[in-house]
């Protein structure tokens, strides 16, 4: 986002504050409207409960018809809010209310039948019982005020099998009136939970609407001064950063900038400025790259130069030399010659086939003639290299396992390919003393091939690690410090990379890497 977008945001932000501060108290108005409305519902409906209290307790007091006339109006009226109060406040308690007022007015109107059915039977019984004349009016008068009382009086005072409907009717009055009063309890119990509710919930949203006041107004305030000391803050801040990175570029320091969140001109401006840096720092490792190739390449041309001139000197006189070491090496077989004589002679015979070895090594290694590539099966030459060695003795005690497809085609020089696996499974059978494990894993992929070489060898120090491919350099007591320089010749000139892996006590890797496909030639297509 663009720093005049922000700018813009940040006063639309407060803006959008101060019209929700509004928004909010008007939707907190009508809440608090809404809430009094049901307030006004709730302390109706705690007020109509009791008077339906109050007229039921007069019903059972006088059993009054008009009383109970009085009754079913409250009911009526407690019906007409609780169908009101649904309408707009669908809850469970005025649902469970409801259905307390129903059972109410069912079990007034079975009460109501109970009373009239007493009242006849009642009536028919004191025409037999003119005796107790001077109860009829008691048990008139409180049969529904104490029903239970009445039946036991009756009981005593009436013969069992004339009074026993009553007394039947009178104990179910009692259990009706009883369960009616609880019933009625409830429904006013309910109704006056509803009111409290009713109160707290319009306390609770003025309590709100002076929050929201209290809070939005000066929220909108700081949010707006906020937001343009942040912006301005981190611009100027992000500025200096990317200042200072620029100054230290120019002393060449290439690190790049964390990388921005905001996505505005300045979050723009330092990922370019990574980028560069990010250029800056692969055209350093490639020039850095190619200057320690150009290096090693005149290292080698001159040691090749010196290497060539000097093996040609010495070729011609050596293989006199070791022609004559070959004669005499013949004529001493009789045991005339001293000791001395025939051990001499087979000192100079080993020692000339060192010296041939050594400028054969020499003029390998000052070859300038590009490999005869060809379609190469490097497994097969791998295999083939390590049976060879194993003939002669070199790799006998050593484990050779081979991590590799049947069949992976190059385009390479046999001969140059078997020198290069000759001299690094020498090396590596060398390292072990002749004992040890030799692992060759080769992992082909679409543009290239990778073959490591691991022994189990005690390793090479950090200091030889960086010398091991120039030319003389060797740890051995008779070495000639070719061999390595050989092999990277070797993968040079087949356009390919060698590197090395090693530590003390850990072993070490030979991963060469060759190329699947002939890239002059493709070149040339």
């Amino acid at each position: 986002m663009s720093l005049q977008k922000k700018i813009i945001l940040s006063f639309l932000i407060s803006s959008a504050i101060v019209a929700l501060l509004a928004g909010s108290a008007y939707f907190t108005f009508l809440e608090i409207r809404r809430e009094i409305r049901f307030l006004e519902l709730a302390d109706n409906l705690r007020s109509k409960s009791l008077q339906l209290r109050r007229y039921e307790k007069n019903f059972f007091l006088y059993g009054e018809s008009k009383e109970g006339a009085n009754v079913y109006v409250y009911l009526r009226d407690l019906r007409s809010i609780i169908a009101q109060a649904r309408t707009d406040y669908n809850t469970r308690i005025l649902l469970d209310l409801q259905q307390k007022v129903d059972e109410y007015a069912v079990r007034f109107k079975h009460i109501e039948d109970l009373a009239q059915d007493f009242r006849s039977e009642f009536s028919s019984l004191k025409g037999n019982h003119m005796a107790y004349a001077i109860f009829f009016p008691i048990i008139e008068s409180t049969f529904l005020e104490r029903p239970l009382a009445n039946a036991e009086l009756c009981e005593k005072i009436f013969a069992r099998p004339s009074v026993s409907r009553i007394s039947r009717n009178l104990r179910e009055l009692n259990a009706e009136s009883s369960a009616l009063r609880k019933t009625g309890e409830e429904i006013f119990s309910m109704s006056n939970d509803l009111d409290r509710t009713a109160r707290d919930r319009v306390e609770n949203s003025i309590r709100i609407s002076q929050i929201a006041a209290l809070v939005l107004f000066p929220l909108s305030l700081l949010v707006g001064l906020g937001t343009l000391f942040v912006i301005s803050r981190s611009v100027v801040r992000r500025l200096k950063i990317l200042t200072s990175a620029i100054e230290q570029t120019g002393k060449g320091d290439f690190s790049s900038l964390p990388l921005p969140h905001e996505e505005d001109e300045v979050g723009v401006l330092v990922k370019t400025f990574n980028k560069m840096e990010n250029d800056l720092i692969a055209r350093e490792d490639e020039l850095t790259a190619k200057k320690e190739e150009l290096f090693q390449s005149r290292k080698l041309a001159s040691i090749g130069t010196l290497a060539s001139g000097v093996a040609h000197e010495l070729n011609n006189p050596l293989n006199n030399i070791y022609l004559s070491a070959q004669i005499l090496l013949r004529e001493i077989g009789e045991d005339s010659f001293p000791p001395i004589v025939q051990e001499t002679v087979k000192d100079i015979f080993s020692q000339t086939l060192r010296v041939k070895r050594i400028v054969s090594d020499l003029l390998e290694f000052s070859r300038e003639k590009p490999p005869d590539l060809a379609r190469l099966n490097i497994v097969e030459v791998i295999n083939a290299v390590v049976r060879q060695m194993k003939a002669v003795g070199e790799m006998a005690d050593v484990t050779f396992e081979l991590d590799a497809p049947v069949a992976v085609i190059v385009p390479a020089d046999r001969h140059l390919m078997e020198q290069v696996f000759i001299n690094l499974f020498g090396n590596a059978s060398d390292a072990m003393a002749g004992r040890g494990l030799l692992r060759v894993a080769v992992r082909p992929s679409p543009h290239r091939v990778r073959i490591t070489v691991a022994d189990s060898g005690p390793g090479i120090t950090p200091a030889d690690k960086q010398k091991i491919f120039d030319p003389f350099f060797t740890t051995k007591e008779k070495g000639t410090g070719l061999g390595l320089a050989i092999v990277y010749n070797i993968i040079e000139r087949h356009k390919g990379r060698i590197e090395v892996e090693s530590s003390p006590g850990a072993g070490t890797s030979f991963c060469l890497t060759l190329p699947v496909h002939d890239e002059t030639r493709d070149t040339d297509r």
